[in-house]
């Protein structure tokens, strides 16, 4: 808390030194500076303020092509406000991309037990897709199965909606917080846009903790996507999917089981996914994890992940990282990583050769 109090009175420095300039005009210093101060205390103590960057270097080869490049990956900041003991509000915008998510939360039940939230926030779907970047072992954040059925970039159907869409959730939690449960009416179409067909989709979530450190977690949704992709050579909008054009309505459904287990020894989580668009199955599955190296700051970073986005095509796809970390601070970090990913043909022609990466990336978050 004293943490957070810091940030978020540094942030709020800038008000505070205007509203004392103004109130100067009419008053005394010290008169203009007490009521400025009370104004701050009255603000840190209703609002947090919270931020991120990652950005580094990587460097890829693939095709016998290198291509290298610094990149600026997210820059997010959000704020959130306990308006009352059971009504609170959240806004979050990336300044690399758009604004990300904006909801209230209202507490329905004196506990925990039943709460609801309406606005744009993380789809619920698979144990990954609700984590934050900055808790993610891999440079590359999520794996390649959550990253396609989540909407977090690579499926052309759905375009790039990092893993979020409007809607309504009720979720809560209960037996001393060893059970949670979420359940959540979504448009389906992404951030920031209107639904593209009368359909929505349904998407639940149940997690239980029956010993300390351990995490199990099953996910599923039913719904109907509105393609946002442009048709591809004649085809349909994706080398994944050619049957589905731009703006057809199709099967979206998807589920998954996976679990996480921390403890000072190591982290380690997996998962396996199917999903359903259209006509076309696709399935997949990763276990990433991490090992302190003597020291805890130090760890040793590994993933193996194996993603088919149509089974009847086999475009199959499989990625490997190593690395190692290193945690200067709370929440700071520095990542150096080696990835490589298999090649694939895709529909006939489209060809996707074997590619070496190796990435460099700067954490730096308060909260």
């Amino acid at each position: 808390m004293k943490q957070k109090s810091f940030f978020a009175k540094a942030t709020l420095a800038v008000a505070l030194a205007i509203f004392s300039s103004t109130a100067a005009m009419g008053q005394s210093d010290s008169t203009a500076t007490n009521k400025g101060k009370k104004v701050l205390d009255k603000l840190t103590e209703h609002i947090q303020l919270h931020g991120y960057a990652q950005g580094g270097y990587a460097y890829t080869n693939r095709s016998n092509t290198n291509t290298n490049s610094f990149e600026l990956k997210r820059v997010l900041f959000w704020a959130n406000a306990q308006i009352t003991d059971r009504w609170s509000f959240l806004f979050m915008h990336d300044f690399s991309s758009v604004v990300q998510e904006f909801y209230t939360d209202f507490r329905i039940t004196k506990n925990n037990a039943l709460v609801a939230r309406i606005g744009q926030f993380k789809n619920g779907l698979s144990l990954e897709n609700p984590l934050s970047p900055t808790s993610m072992e891999a440079i590359d954040v999520y794996s390649e199965g959550v990253t396609f059925l989540t909407g977090c970039g690579s499926d052309p159907l759905l375009g790039v909606q990092y893993g979020r869409d409007l809607g309504l959730a009720l979720y809560g939690e209960t037996n001393d917080a060893k059970l949670r449960y979420e359940l959540q009416v979504m448009d389906g179409q992404g951030i920031n846009k209107k639904d593209g067909n009368n359909f929505k989709d349904i998407i639940g979530r149940i997690e239980y903790r029956p010993v300390k450190g351990l995490n199990l977690v099953a996910t599923g949704q039913i719904g109907r996507g509105h393609s946002v992709a442009d048709s591809i050579a004649g085809t349909g909008g994706s080398v994944y999917n050619p049957t589905i054009c731009k703006g057809d309505d199709y099967k979206r459904n998807r589920w998954t089981v996976g679990f996480s287990y921390k403890s000072r020894k190591f982290n380690l989580h997996g998962e396996y996914l199917e999903g359903y668009d259209g006509d076309v199955t696709s399935r997949g599955g990763y276990l990433t994890g991490s090992v302190p190296l003597g020291r805890p700051e130090v760890e040793f970073v590994g993933s193996y992940d194996y993603f088919n986005f149509n089974t009847t095509l086999g475009q199959d796809q499989h990625k490997a990282i190593a690395g190692i970390q290193y945690w200067f601070y709370e929440k700071c970090r520095v990542q150096l990583q080696y990835v490589y990913k298999s090649a694939y043909t895709a529909n006939g022609a489209f060809v996707h050769d074997n590619s070496h990466a190796i990435m460099c990336q700067l954490q730096v978050r308060f909260n």
